[in-house]
């Protein structure tokens, strides 16, 4: 059974101790974006392996950093080389991966930066936590809806081919469950170019001022 604390952001009252506390700075969000140029916020890629996250996110990060925009972005597979080397692919530890990502992704956003994440995150609790972790407005979730078909067709690391015969266990889509977004912020057909993805993702962030027309 899931551990219930995974689910909680820690706080002064569930905190270790009660002699933790949070400090504020001088220096704060508000001083930080204006230093930057544009709000600080978490553009979170959830679909299944081989939607097309990380390729969307990654055409994103380039197309912002072109435009100027401070970015930062978290991958799944480089997040497990370290911040979660230790974690293995069972419910618990896919929580609490997603919890640590969005401990991290809370703190640059903190810092003004434009923080794009591309996780599986297959569960809609384990979304909702980051989003609650986060100031109203700047949790983004972008659905990048992608049949499991064609995801299995491009298996551009073979995963769907090893969990089919059975050797990978717990594998979103075959043998674990997905649960896709109710009401994302942004909804991408993953079958449609990139680039097209790319410009659909900026009018967004342009509509809602995260970053400037």
């Amino acid at each position: 059974m899931t551990d219930i604390n995974l689910l909680q952001p820690a706080t002064e009252s569930n905190a270790s101790s009660p002699d933790i506390v949070w400090h504020e700075h001088a220096v704060n969000r508000e001083s930080r974006e204006k230093l930057h140029g544009h709000q600080g916020a978490v553009i979170w890629f959830t679909g299944l392996s081989g939607s097309g996250k990380s390729s969307i996110a990654g055409a994103l990060e380039q197309a912002l950093h072109q435009l100027g925009v401070s970015t930062y972005l978290l991958d799944g597979d480089n997040v497990r080389h370290g911040l979660s080397r230790d974690l293995g692919f069972s419910d618990d530890d896919r929580i609490e991966n997603i919890r640590r990502v969005g401990e991290v992704a809370k703190l640059m956003q903190d810092a003004g930066l434009l923080v794009l994440t591309a996780f599986i995150s297959p569960h809609r609790h384990e979304r909702q936590m980051v989003r609650e972790l986060l100031p109203e407005g700047r949790f983004i979730e972008v659905f990048v809806d992608t049949p499991l078909a064609v995801c299995e067709q491009r298996d551009p690391k073979g995963l769907y081919k090893k969990a089919r015969a059975g050797e990978i266990k717990n594998f979103t889509g075959i043998s674990s469950v997905y649960e896709q977004p109710e009401q994302p912020e942004i909804h991408l057909n993953g079958e449609q170019l990139v680039t097209n993805l790319v410009a659909q993702m900026l009018d967004v962030l342009r509509h809602h001022a995260i970053i400037k027309p």
